[in-house]
C-alpha cells in the first residue's frame, strides 16, 4: 500500500510538472499509451454455453513515461475489471502499478532500476517481454547496467526477479552478456563478423531435505554471426546446468538433467530471390523463474498454462500463417521433458527445421506478366528426440531417467508444407493463392489422452480490389480437408475500408463432416457449427477503436510462435488503443 501511495504521489507530481512547465526551457517529454480490451460474454444456447458468472470483463493498460535530458522514469498501471479476460493468469486481479522504472542513459552508459525487459542473443538463454494478447509480462524487477566503452563492444550486467501477476517470483536472476562486432573492431571490410557470450543464473533456495542438488541453475550461450556479400550464417549454442524435471506438476529433484540448445540459421538474399534455413535441437530448456509451479485446482491448470514465470524464449519455428484455418492446428515448441507412464507421453525435446524460399518473376516475363509475380515456398518439420528411458531405477524405485541421442529423431510432432503465389493482376487488383499441407500429432504436442493425428490440406485465396485512393475491399475464401478430429472446415472473410478512418469486416468459419460420437477433444460444439465474427473499426492518428461480436473457437491462440489456450465463448468485444 505504501508503494502505491508513493508512486501515485511521484507520478502525479511529475505529470503536474510536465503540464505546467515550459517544455522549451525544461525539455520535459511526456509519452505513453493506453489500451483497453473489454468483452461481454453472452449466452449461446446453440453451443450449450451459458453466460459467464462475470459476464463483463476488461483488461486495461496505461503506460506513461517522463524524460528529462538523460533521465527517464515511467510506469504501467494495469486494471482488470471486473476480472481479467477468460483464461488469463488468475493473478491478474484488481488495479495496481504493474511495472515502474527509472533510467539514466548516455552514449556509453545505460542504467535501469525497477522493471526492465532484456534479451540475450535469440532469447534461448534469457528473454523478458510483454505480449498483452497472450497475457505475457515477465519483466525483471531489479537493476540492469549496459556499458559500451566503444561502439563495437557492449557489456550488460543485471539482477532481478521475474514479474508474476502484480508480484514477483521467488527466484533471483543474475545475468551477464557481451556483444562484439569483430569486423568493425578489426576494420575487416570483406565480411561481417560478430560474437556474443551470455551467462544466466537462477538462484532459488531449496528445502533443507533436498540433498546433492544445487540451488543455482546456470546457462551459458555462445553466438556467432557471419555475413559475406549476400550470404549469412548465424549460430547459437546454449548449455544449461543440471535442473530438476517437473513430473505431473510436481518438482522432482531426483529426476534432474542437463539441458542444451543448438540453433543454426543460414541464408542468401538479394532483390528478387532468397532463401532462409533454420535448424534447431532443444533438450530440457525450460527455464522458470521459480521451480515450483502454482497450481489452480479449480481451473485444472498450473502457472505454465498461463506462460507465467518463464524466463527464456523458445518459439515454434514454423510459418506464421495469415489463413484462419491454418491456425487451427498450430505447433508449440517442445523444449521441455515429459515422461508420463500412465499416458505414455514421453517427450525429450525437439529436433527439426524450417526452410523458406522466395522468388520474384520479373515484370514483362511469361510468368511475371505486366506487374510481376511473387512465389514463396516454406517447409518445416519437427520431431521428438530419440532416447533410451526408464521409469524406475535398478533398485526398483520410482525414479525416472533418460538419455537422448544427439541428432536422431523419433516420433514426428508436426510438419507444415506450403506454397504461396502473389499476383498483381491490374493496377487496382491483386490476389494471392496458398496451398498448405499440415501434419499434427495431438497426443505428443498437447500431451493429453486423446490419441489422434491430423493430416490436413488447406487452400486459401485472398484478393484486394482498390476502389479508389482511399476505398478498398478485401475478400478471402479457404477450405480445409482433414482426416481426423473435427474434419472439414470452410471459411470466408470480407473487409471494406471506406477511408483512412473507417473499416468494417465480417467472417465465418464453418465446421462440418465429423461424427460427434467420436469427437473427444471438446466438451462443446459437438455439431456442425458456424464461428462467425463481424465488426467495425475507427482510426484517427494513433487512436483506434474497434467493436466486434462473434464466436470464439476454443483452442490455442498464438503470436510469434508462443500460444495460450482460450475456452469456447460468444461475446461482444470493444478494443481501444491510443498513444501520446
Amino acid at each position: 500500500m505504501k508503494k502505491i501511495i508513493s508512486l501515485t504521489f511521484l507520478f502525479s507530481a511529475l505529470f503536474s510538472f510536465a503540464q505546467n512547465a515550459d517544455t522549451t526551457k525544461t525539455k520535459v517529454k511526456v509519452y505513453g499509451s493506453f489500451e483497453r480490451n473489454g468483452q461481454w460474454y453472452t449466452n449461446d444456447k446453440n453451443r450449450d454455453i451459458n453466460q459467464d458468472t462475470v459476464p463483463l470483463r476488461a483488461n486495461n493498460y496505461f503506460n506513461v513515461n517522463f524524460n528529462y535530458k538523460k533521465f527517464t522514469v515511467g510506469t504501467q498501471v494495469e486494471s482488470y475489471m471486473n476480472e481479467a479476460l477468460l483464461n488469463f493468469n488468475p493473478k491478474y486481479k484488481g488495479t495496481n502499478f504493474a511495472t515502474y522504472y527509472a533510467n539514466y542513459k548516455t552514449k556509453k552508459l545505460d542504467i535501469t532500476l525497477g522493471h526492465y525487459y532484456v534479451q540475450f542473443g535469440s532469447g534461448l538463454a534469457l528473454r523478458t517481454w510483454e505480449d498483452r494478447s497472450l497475457g505475457i509480462n515477465n519483466a525483471l524487477r531489479g537493476a540492469k547496467v549496459v556499458y559500451s566503452p566503444i561502439d563495437e563492444i557492449s557489456f550488460t550486467a543485471l539482477y532481478g526477479k521475474a514479474r508474476s501477476g502484480f508480484d514477483v517470483a521467488n527466484g533471483d536472476v543474475f545475468g551477464f552478456n557481451t556483444d562484439v562486432n569483430v569486423s568493425q573492431l578489426l576494420n575487416l571490410e570483406a565480411f561481417d563478423f560478430k560474437y556474443g557470450f551470455s551467462a544466466v543464473s537462477r538462484y532459488e533456495k531449496l528445502p533443507v531435505v533436498v540433498e546433492n542438488f544445487s540451488a543455482f541453475t546456470n546457462l551459458f550461450s555462445n553466438r556467432f554471426e557471419l555475413g559475406y556479400k549476400n550470404y549469412y550464417v548465424n549460430t547459437e549454442y546454449v548449455f544449461k546446468s543440471r535442473d530438476a524435471i517437473i513430473t505431473q506438476n510436481i518438482l522432482d529433484t531426483k529426476f534432474a538433467k542437463e539441458g542444451s540448445a543448438l540453433l543454426v540459421n543460414f541464408g542468401y538474399s538479394k532483390k528478387g530471390i532468397g532463401f532462409d534455413a533454420n535448424f534447431r535441437r532443444v533438450e530440457n530448456m525450460q527455464l522458470l523463474a521459480q521451480r515450483n509451479l502454482d497450481n489452480y485446482p479449480t481451473l485444472s491448470s498450473t502457472s505454465l498454462n498461463f506462460n507465467d514465470k518463464i524466463l527464456n524464449f523458445v518459439p515454434s519455428l514454423t510459418k506464421q500463417h495469415h489463413s484462419n484455418l491454418a491456425n487451427i492446428y498450430v505447433y508449440q515448441a517442445q523444449f521441455q521433458v515429459v515422461m508420463d507412464e500412465s499416458t505414455q507421453v514421453n517427450k525429450f525435446g525437439e529436433i527439426g527445421g524450417q526452410f523458406d524460399f522466395f522468388y520474384d518473376f520479373k515484370k514483362g516475363t511469361t510468368l511475371g506478366g505486366k506487374y510481376g509475380t511473387k512465389i514463396n515456398l516454406n517447409v518445416s518439420s519437427w520431431y521428438n528426440l530419440k532416447a533410451k528411458f526408464r521409469y524406475t531405477n535398478n533398485a526398483g524405485e520410482n525414479i525416472q531417467n533418460y538419455q537422448a541421442e544427439l541428432f536422431n529423431a523419433n516420433e514426428k510432432y508436426f510438419s507444415d508444407y506450403n506454397i504461396e503465389i502473389t499476383k498483381k493482376v491490374s493496377k487496382n487488383f491483386k490476389t494471392a493463392f496458398t496451398y498448405i499441407n499440415q501434419y499434427y500429432n495431438n497426443k505428443q504436442i498437447q500431451g493429453i489422452f486423446n490419441e489422434f493425428v491430423v493430416n490436413s490440406h488447406i487452400v486459401f485465396s485472398e484478393s484486394t480490389y482498390q476502389l479508389s485512393d482511399k476505398k478498398s475491399i478485401t475478400f478471402g475464401l479457404e477450405h480445409m480437408w482433414a482426416d481426423n478430429d473435427r474434419k472439414n472446415w470452410a471459411a470466408a472473410t470480407v473487409e471494406y475500408n471506406h477511408n483512412e478512418h473507417w473499416s468494417i469486416f465480417a467472417m465465418d468459419m464453418y465446421n462440418y463432416g465429423f461424427d460427434h460420437k467420436t469427437l473427444t477433444i471438446s466438451e462443446t460444439d459437438l455439431f456442425d457449427i458456424h464461428f462467425y465474427n463481424f465488426g467495425t473499426a475507427y482510426k484517427n492518428g494513433s487512436t483506434r477503436v474497434a467493436l466486434n461480436y462473434g464466436r470464439q473457437r476454443g483452442g490455442l491462440v498464438c503470436a510469434g510462435g508462443v500460444c495460450r489456450f482460450v475456452p469456447p465463448s460468444t461475446c461482444l468485444g470493444l478494443q481501444i488503443t491510443t498513444s501520446f
